[in-house]
């Protein structure tokens, strides 16, 4: 029996976005999965320095809220501008520069050199898959042009491909982050499923503020600049650190 062909790309992207069309929805499910070979089973998003730092396990919650108004939003807020800019600009070489001001923006938003690498590394993962899915659309090949892009012009990119309109694409990365975290809580310090699932739902009314806050999001000036000190302070003791179950 000869054996299946893969095929090369998925149908091309649609005009306009569809805030609830299947295809869409099924993509969004695609890019949240976690069994997606992006490398992000590799992330704990600074859960495990936070609590090699000391933070006990009854402030999860909590962390997960702060994480979400400050990393993650800057993170979302450039992936909402990259997904404008990559449906707006058909000139190719226009495309990659506008691309480029997103991803250079997001680093200049983000102090620590160790969330940069991670968000980096994540960023080539996701590439790797997108320019498989979607070979000849002009945003990926853009993207792809970029000297280590971030991840959130690479999923920015990718949403505009895949019809995702910028609240899905907001909720998309807002879950993705509660759930790495949430997943990593329970290698770290192993309790019962059903509470990791807990505080995923109830980090839902926080990622639906997010999404209302950034998803009108079109210029480059308009993403968030939103520190936190603390965490980015994990992260370097982190990435220094010869002893650790999670590259972040």
């Amino acid at each position: 029996m000869p054996a299946p062909t893969e095929p090369s790309t998925l149908p091309a992207r649609t005009s306009a976005p569809a805030e609830t069309g299947g295809a869409a929805e099924l993509m969004m499910m695609l890019l949240a999965d976690a069994r997606l070979p992006t490398g992000a089973h590799t992330q704990s998003a600074g859960l495990e320095p936070a609590l090699r730092a000391g933070m006990s396990m009854a402030e999860l919650p909590g962390y997960l809220t702060a994480r979400l108004r400050t990393v993650t939003a800057v993170e979302a807020g450039a992936a909402v501008v990259a997904r404008r800019v990559a449906l707006d600009d058909p000139d190719p070489t226009d495309l990659t520069e506008r691309l480029a001001a997103v991803d250079a923006a997001w680093r200049a938003r983000t102090v620590s050199p160790a969330l940069r690498e991670v968000s980096a590394m994540l960023g080539r993962g996701y590439l790797r898959l997108v320019r498989r899915v979607w070979p000849t659309d002009a945003g990926i090949c853009a993207v792809a042009a970029l000297t280590r892009p971030g991840r959130a012009v690479v999923l920015g990119a990718a949403a505009a491909a895949a019809g995702l309109s910028a609240a899905q694409l907001v909720r998309l990365m807002g879950y993705e982050d509660v759930q790495t975290v949430s997943a990593a809580a329970l290698k770290l310090e192993p309790t019962d499923p059903v509470l990791a699932t807990l505080w995923v739902v109830r980090a839902a009314p926080e990622i639906e503020r997010m999404v209302s806050a950034l998803s009108d999001l079109r210029e480059v000036a308009e993403i968030p600049a939103r520190g936190a000190p603390l965490l980015e302070q994990w992260a370097e003791v982190h990435a220094l650190s010869t002893q650790r179950l999670f590259r972040a």
